[in-house]
């Protein structure tokens, strides 16, 4: 006993001393949480909130690691040494340099064990590594993972020492986009939308005692139509001798209680559902005895749920919708990205991680689209427990495919490697009750076999949403039709079995100095200079976006992006979290309307999506005004909207318009003036439109769908006759342009 307290005294003196020499680097840009960072403080929860049990070891601090290429074995000798969990390149983990294909990583380090684990199995538990890792226990090789997102385990018990300290060496491969691997936004030279790899142990690596007989996992699937929870565990080497039971608990009490084998189902008394209004969580029990002595308990885990449906289903109207326990609910948050500006992948805390969950809520968001990106299962817990849906991606890799090609074919050993990553997505977080959807595909990047994926997700997880591609390579499969518009917003057409959704919109961007990754050169997709031009380009999105939720029918949008990310200055917040990029309390409200009954668009002037309204038109500069209503349009030519080129994405093109510039007149009769107008528009690309010769819109880029756009000056209509006179004018690619006129009325 005496030789176990002295290795214990003499190692923890030498982790003191690592610890008082260790700091973190000064990288480009740090958060407010950096300081809480130290090698005895990083990420300390457990990390594995829906199957806890009180024994266990963190192993995150400080690691010996060593960069070496590739082909050599582990090395005689360390380089430094690294915080764990944060990756290579991050600021945190006191290294921040890069590793390329041709290198590999390895760490190194020493742990006790506690004298009461004896007689039990060890598992050693990586909550993820980034790419490939090979682990080592005291020179022996205990298993191997490839998966940069998923975590894994493995049972090092047999490679234990009777006493002493115990070696852990991992070493990893990671060759980021030289790879067909999933990465998602990593790459080797960022820029623009393309971030810093993340390499190595990224997420917390831990010790856990079991018995020889133990839970080894816990799938939850709450069934609201039957009010009643289904348990299903697995348990190695399970005997007829084991029994498992369940107990369900509301604040600490017991409500409902269940035994049975490897299934088990509990019968929920008047079940509280979960929502994002209402995030009710119950307390779960389930304990491993044997069926002949019951009082003998075997193993005990402590877990949650949320009672929860989702699905797709018509309206009162009869319009598809997503639906939330059985009720439309409109889902409407950012696009998150989940990188952090001192750890990459990793953010620096737990608080961290709950802070952008509870901004998210605060600003009245009840979505997030996490993107390209898997988290640690603290961030879900986070929105499990604030009432964050979630639409879940799967990180994107190998190539690309344009918006018009066919699926590609992945070699088979790219195919199998995706195959895998995404069955360990679904399996690993199928007992979230925030995740509704799972999102395969985004933007052709990766998309292969579309219509097979899509249809295998539905059956490894029947009771949540399928999304098989957000953007611009739709087959036709999966829970919903899912388009891209920047700045948009534009929605498809609802289809009688899939809902119409926005997966990515806005992208409006702006550096503010001292919260940038660099000083200079930061990208948005449109770029503004004050925060007041930025909120009211954030208000006027909104505002276009509401009515699009009653015609046609939009049941989602995903506005891009919650934060800063390196180079890309499109947040709502800053990179480093400081700073909401807005006015808090008018974007907060303007996110709420959108939650109300959409309102109901009348038809004042028709557009030609549905008949070919004619105009005058010109195609060379007229006479200056051109616009008024006294100007002599009689030898302008006569032609059916819309104008433009056949093929440009939304266009209905009704007169072939080729030239740069085309101006338009033709007049209507109002019998009373709209109490709240809108211009609807289709315009590819910048587009001028007057009402009686005053400017009532001036929009630049284009749509590849029809928007609802405030007028500028609404004095401009009045009862009789009326000029819609437009000027649009193209520079590259497609091109069109039709105009009319609605007016939106609030349903009670």
């Amino acid at each position: 006993m005496l030789r176990i307290v002295l290795a214990v005294t003499v190692a923890l003196s030498g982790t003191l001393v690592a610890a008082a020499q260790w700091h973190a680097q000064e990288g480009p840009l740090m958060t407010r949480w950096t300081k809480d960072v130290t090698p005895t403080t990083a990420h300390p929860e457990y990390p594995r909130p829906q199957m806890v049990r009180p024994a266990w070891q963190n192993l995150n601090g400080l690691w010996d690691y060593a960069l070496r290429p590739k082909a050599e074995g582990r090395p005689d000798g360390f380089d430094g040494q690294i915080l764990v969990p944060f990756p290579l390149e991050s600021a945190l983990s006191g290294v921040m340099k890069r590793l390329d294909e041709n290198q590999r990583l390895w760490y190194r380090r020493t742990v006790e064990l506690p004298a009461d684990w004896t007689d039990q199995r060890v598992l050693l538990h990586f909550g993820a590594v980034d790419w490939e890792a090979t682990v080592w226990v005291n020179g022996s090789a205990v298993g191997s993972h490839r998966g940069g997102y998923d975590p894994f385990s493995f049972d090092v018990t047999d490679a234990l020492q009777q006493t002493g300290p115990q070696e852990i060496v991992v070493a990893v491969w990671d060759p980021t986009d030289a790879g067909y691997q999933a990465r998602g936004k990593q790459v080797r030279k960022p820029g623009s939308i393309w971030y810093t790899p993340s390499t190595g142990i990224w997420q917390t690596v831990w010790l856990e005692p079991v018995p020889e007989s133990h839970i080894g996992g816990i799938k939850l699937t709450p069934d609201i139509d039957h009010s009643r929870l289904l348990v299903e565990v697995d348990v190695p080497n399970l005997s007829r001798s084991h029994g498992v039971d369940v107990v369900v608990l509301d604040d600490g009490r017991e409500i409902a209680r269940a035994n049975g084998a490897r299934r088990v189902a509990v019968d929920i008394p008047n079940p509280r559902l979960w929502s994002p209004d209402d995030p009710f969580l119950y307390g779960l029990r389930i304990t491993l005895r044997w069926f002949d002595n019951p009082e003998r308990v075997i193993d005990q885990v402590t877990s949650y749920f949320g009672m929860r449906q989702v699905s797709v289903g018509p309206d009162e109207r009869g319009v598809t919708r997503l639906l939330l326990n059985h009720k439309p609910l409109f889902m409407f948050g950012p696009l998150d990205q989940g990188f952090w500006p001192d750890g990459l992948y990793a953010a620096p805390t737990d608080a961290a991680l709950r802070y952008d969950v509870e901004v998210t809520r605060q600003l009245g968001f009840n979505m997030a689209r996490k993107h390209v990106k898997i988290e640690p299962a603290r961030w879900y817990y986070w929105c499990d427990k604030l009432g964050l849906m979630v639409w879940q991606d799967m990180p994107s890799g190998d190539k690309y495919i344009g918006s018009r090609d066919p699926d590609f074919k992945r070699s088979p050993e790219s195919a199998t490697q995706f195959d895998y990553e995404l069955r360990r997505l679904i399996e690993t977080h199928y007992n979230h009750p925030s995740i509704v959807m799972w999102v395969i595909f985004n933007e052709g990047w990766g998309q292969s076999d579309t219509q097979r994926l899509a249809e295998w997700v539905r059956t490894l997880d029947p009771t949540r949403l399928v999304n098989s591609a957000s953007g611009w390579t739709d087959r036709g499969v999966g829970d919903v039709h899912d388009i891209h518009a920047y700045p948009g917003p534009g929605s498809p057409q609802p289809e009688p079995k899939r809902a119409a959704v926005l997966g990515e919109f806005g992208g409006l961007g702006l550096p503010l100095a001292g919260h940038t990754w660099q000083a200079e050169k930061n990208w948005g997709y449109r770029s503004f200079k004050t925060r007041d031009e930025l909120t009211e380009a954030y208000l006027d999105l909104v505002e276009r976006l509401r009515p699009l939720t009653g015609e046609p029918g939009l049941s989602a949008a995903v506005y891009t992006q919650t934060t800063d990310v390196e180079i890309e200055v499109n947040g709502l917040l800053t990179y480093d979290r400081e700073l909401v990029k807005m006015d808090i309390e008018r974007i907060t409200a303007a996110n709420r309307t959108l939650y109300l009954p959409p309102p109901l668009i009348k038809r004042v002037v028709p557009t030609s999506e549905e008949k070919g309204i004619v105009w005058r038109y010109v195609t060379e500069t007229p006479a200056d005004n051109w616009y008024q209503p006294n100007f002599d349009d009689s030898s302008w030519a006569q032609g059916p909207g819309g104008f433009g080129r056949e093929g440009t994405p939304g266009a209905v093109v009704g007169t072939a318009w080729h030239t740069p510039d085309v101006w338009l007149r033709r007049t209507f009769e109002l019998t009373r003036v709209p109490a709240n107008p809108r211009l609807r528009l289709y315009h590819d690309e910048d587009c001028t439109v007057l009402i009686n010769g005053r400017r009532v819109a001036s929009v630049k880029g284009y749509t590849t769908s029809y928007v609802l756009i405030s007028l500028e000056d609404e004095q401009a209509l009045r009862v009789g006759k009326n000029l819609l006179a437009v000027h649009c004018h193209q520079t590259d690619g497609g091109q069109g342009v039709d105009v009319g006129l609605v007016e939106l009325v609030d349903r009670p």
